[in-house]
């Protein structure tokens, strides 16, 4: 099943190389992000199914470790992923790269001395998973989550792992979402 959902600025930018890069490195220091459907029940919905919500995905084998991450998350939950028949919800993800300029700037001795100044700029990316949540009867979005972090992924690949691990389960933390009081 393809959910038809608009594009976000944050889906359109990178490639897909960088997008790879993204994956491996959302471990440490997320910036992490929520927002839900008001009013959504969410005790209603128990088994999901994986749709694809279009947007960037990455290679084969880090889309598998992105997918088996999220299911155990939504295992230790309660939840139970329904691979034939229907589900209550839908689930999916993409990933995006932003970059942006960065300027440093510094200068030596200062005006009395007749200082010395510098400056020098890089190109910083910024990778991000969108992680989707959808009524499947009524196939509308209840939540969506965000992990960005600034790239800087290891040599490392059972330290990239497990920093996706993390981040993924940094993300989940907020699914489903408290019943306001």
């Amino acid at each position: 099943m393809n959910i038809d959902i608009k594009k976000t600025p944050v889906q359109i930018a990178g490639g897909l190389y960088a997008a790879l890069l993204c994956c491996c490195a959302l471990g440490l220091a997320q910036d992490v992000k929520y927002n839900s459907m008001p009013g959504t029940d969410f005790a209603k919905y128990h088994t999901y199914s994986w749709v694809d919500c279009g947007g960037k995905h990455p290679g084969q084998i880090t889309d598998q470790e992105i997918t088996q991450d999220i299911d155990a998350q939504l295992v230790q939950k309660g939840f139970t992923k329904n691979v034939t028949g229907t589900a209550d919800m839908y689930v999916c993800y993409q990933i995006a790269v932003d970059q942006e300029r960065q300027w440093n700037a510094f200068s030596m001795g200062g005006p009395r001395f007749g200082g010395m100044g510098s400056a020098t700029s890089s190109t910083i990316s910024n990778g991000t998973l969108v992680l989707d949540m959808y009524d499947a009867a009524a196939k509308q979005q209840i939540w969506q989550g965000t992990a960005t972090k600034t790239l800087n992924p290891s040599s490392n690949e059972q330290k990239n792992l497990k920093n996706l691990s993390n981040g993924i389960a940094k993300l989940m933390k907020s699914f489903p979402p408290p019943k306001p009081k």
